[in-house]
């Protein structure tokens, strides 16, 4: 039987010489529930500028990357959630934090946090007790370099900076893994108290949690995929980002959706694609 690692419960930033300390996600905390809910996941895509967001107002609804900018323009009232899993986000869009930002929860990795405590101390400083740590689980160390944390962890550096393979955690009762794709390992995580699976998009890491948190449903948006070389809906052609969506869609997106989708829906909890650009991509939304 293979043994697990338990991820740390805090992680120390060190920010102009002060200890900066956030929580790890812990599904069992009673504010992180959120009772049966039906939620919202509003993504980056294009399509965002044709969806009746009006109809999302006063529905809970989780943000990831930039789509927070639409609390600029629209008076969201229930926000249980901002994602963000890829510091190339916070150093390639440091305005939109400074702009939008404003201690919604926040739940992000430990390289989103080190970037932003660089680019965003006084971000940190003020809101660390909204925010919580996820941890991929294939790699959980492998993303941080401050020193101020995990220093008692040293002597197993080489060891824990190793990325695992997800066939690792097969028989972990936290994930369900399928080890039959033909490109690649996919998973989905049940708890991601224990770490999210990786699948080359944000919107998965923020569904995970949704479902971590104990909702009734699912609802996507702006995860449109097929048109990723256009600019995402808060940006223009001359500032966006690069995306890799169209190069890991086929091969790790998709199927891991599906996988996420399965796998929510036969513990009740349906997902549902709204993007009318991805939409025929899903076999089970």
């Amino acid at each position: 039987m293979a043994l697990y690692l338990r991820l740390p419960a805090t992680a120390g930033f060190n920010i102009d010489n002060e200890l900066i300390v956030i929580n790890a996600f812990n599904a069992n905390e009673p504010e992180q529930s959120l009772h049966g809910k039906e939620v919202s996941i509003i993504a980056s895509g294009p399509s965002i500028q044709q969806m009746p967001l009006s109809e999302l107002l006063d529905a809970p609804v989780i943000f990831v990357n930039g789509s927070i900018s639409l609390t600029g323009q629209h008076h969201f009232s229930d926000i249980v959630g901002y994602v963000i899993s890829d510091a190339r986000f916070i150093n390639h869009q440091p305005e939109i934090l400074r702009q939008y930002y404003t201690g919604q929860p926040l739940y992000a990795t430990l390289a989103v946090f080190e970037a932003m405590a660089t680019a965003h101390p006084d971000i940190m400083r003020t809101y660390h007790h909204a925010m919580r740590v996820l941890y991929p689980v294939d790699r959980p160390w492998g993303v941080k370099s401050n020193k101020l944390s995990f220093s008692k962890l040293i002597f197993k550096k080489k060891r824990l900076n190793k990325r695992m393979p997800l066939s690792y955690f097969i028989n972990n009762p936290n994930f369900i893994i399928d080890g039959n794709y033909k490109a690649a390992d996919i998973g989905v995580s049940l708890n991601i108290t224990h770490g999210f699976v990786e699948a080359g998009t944000v919107a998965y890491v923020a569904a995970q949690l949704a479902f971590s948190r104990q909702v009734t449903s699912i609802h996507l948006y702006g995860i449109d995929l097929l048109n990723s070389k256009q600019p995402r809906f808060y940006e223009h052609k001359n500032n966006s980002a690069p995306s890799m969506l169209s190069n890991v869609m086929n091969e790790r997106i998709v199927p891991s959706f599906n996988l996420l989708g399965r796998t929510y829906q036969s513990y009740g909890v349906p997902v549902i694609n709204h993007s009318p650009v991805s939409k025929s991509l899903f076999n089970t939304f």
